[in-house]
């Protein structure tokens, strides 16, 4: 259970991070309010998966699934650049990733 934990705080992420950007630094209320329930949330999640999961695994995959979902939501979403070097960083991150799941013995 603790990889779905993990999972969903990592998909909350994403979504906080897009209010973020929303919220235009916090100056829309709605967006802002967002943003802090859906990190209390995502946080919430990642301290549940931390019970069972190694601090660093369960830290960067948390962090890479809201980087690569950003980043993924920033081209579909929001029009941002897709270019050969973003996309690269983007698979290194993935990889790196599958690299930690593949070591965790959890």
């Amino acid at each position: 259970m603790a990889w779905v934990f993990l999972l969903l705080a990592g998909l909350f992420e994403i979504v906080w991070a897009f209010l973020m950007k929303s919220s235009e630094g916090f100056t829309k209320l709605w967006p802002s309010i967002g943003t802090i329930g859906f990190m209390i949330v995502s946080f919430g999640l990642l301290a549940v998966a931390m019970k069972s999961l190694p601090l660093g695994t369960a830290y960067a995959i948390w962090t890479g699934i809201g980087a690569v979902g950003a980043f993924i939501v920033g081209i579909t979403v929001l029009g941002e650049a897709i270019t050969p070097m973003r996309v690269a960083g983007a698979l290194l991150i993935v990889s790196g990733l599958v690299v930690l799941k593949l070591s965790s013995s959890h």
